[in-house]
């Protein structure tokens, strides 16, 4: 999916929303664990509740990877039925030396090696150019770098302030800004940080911002639309807790609709008050 398709599915569908799928088979419905392949049973529902409300999905490959080989069947037919209308991310945050790099390349974005082949992949840049540069290479897809995150731990990092006056997450976006573009690279950023994101607007105002953290993490939808939203919206605001596991009975595929629906209403009004959308 490229961007002017990103873009007017945000349009038609008036969302802006990722639905992440860390399927954790300890928070999942019990009456699930009895069928072969739990995971992608509720992965399954989840997706056929919300594809109508949302623009992306986001399967954290660790929820999958802990599991070995069956773990990796799970979420290569999770893959498959990913709607094609919907912008597929490998949330794996993978970064290594440039030979390494062009094999995590080829585990998520190339079908015919293994079997997985997702538009966008979630990379840690601390490594340098070497290690981001394999990903951006790879024709149709996106490299999401990591940039200004909403972990407690991230301000250990992240925050710490170069003799230039740059925050390391700044300088992070300047450089990484040069070896891609708005049409291949889009960054991270927690919706936690509040106004952190003007600072991140400065320096790369037209790419797309990956954005979790709201919901069950305490960010602010409103907050992040005020200070990040740019004229093509350049938002994609993840929720994963808030909408999966919003039931654990038999209703959860329909208590995760009511969820998600709940987020694209709030998204309409903010693509209307950015006149990105029509009012209605």
């Amino acid at each position: 999916m490229n961007r002017a398709a990103l873009v007017q599915q945000i349009k038609t569908k008036k969302s802006f929303l990722c639905v992440g799928l860390d399927t954790d088979l300890t928070k999942i419905p019990p009456h699930l664990l009895d069928d072969e392949d739990p995971i992608f049973s509720f992965n399954k529902a989840i997706i056929e509740a919300t594809e109508d409300l949302c623009v992306a999905y986001k399967p954290n490959i660790a929820f999958y990877e802990c599991y070995g080989a069956k773990g990796w069947r799970s979420l290569q037919k999770t893959w498959e039925i990913l709607p094609k209308n919907c912008l597929s991310i490998a949330d794996a945050k993978r970064g290594d030396i440039g030979n390494t790099s062009t094999r995590y390349a080829k585990a998520f974005f190339d079908q015919e090696v293994s079997g997985l082949g997702f538009d966008a992949l979630t990379i840690a840049p601390y490594m340098g150019h070497d290690s981001v540069i394999p990903f951006l290479e790879i024709p149709d897809k996106w490299s999401i770098v990591l940039a200004l995150t909403s972990n407690p731990g991230s301000k250990d990092f992240q925050n710490f302030t170069a003799s230039s006056g740059l925050e390391l997450f700044e300088q992070v976006l300047i450089r990484v800004r040069e070896w891609g573009t708005p049409e291949n690279t889009m960054f991270v950023v927690g919706a936690t940080r509040g106004e952190g994101f003007l600072k991140v607007r400065q320096h790369v105002p037209d790419h797309f911002l990956l954005v979790p953290g709201v919901g069950a993490q305490g960010g602010s939808l409103q907050e992040v639309c005020q200070y990040g939203m740019n004229k093509e919206c350049g938002l994609l605001v993840n929720s994963t807790r808030g909408i999966i596991y919003a039931s654990d009975g038999r209703d959860f595929a329909e208590r995760a609709r009511e969820e998600a629906l709940k987020l694209q209403m709030e998204m309409q009004i903010e693509l209307e008050r950015a006149e990105i959308i029509l009012a209605q």
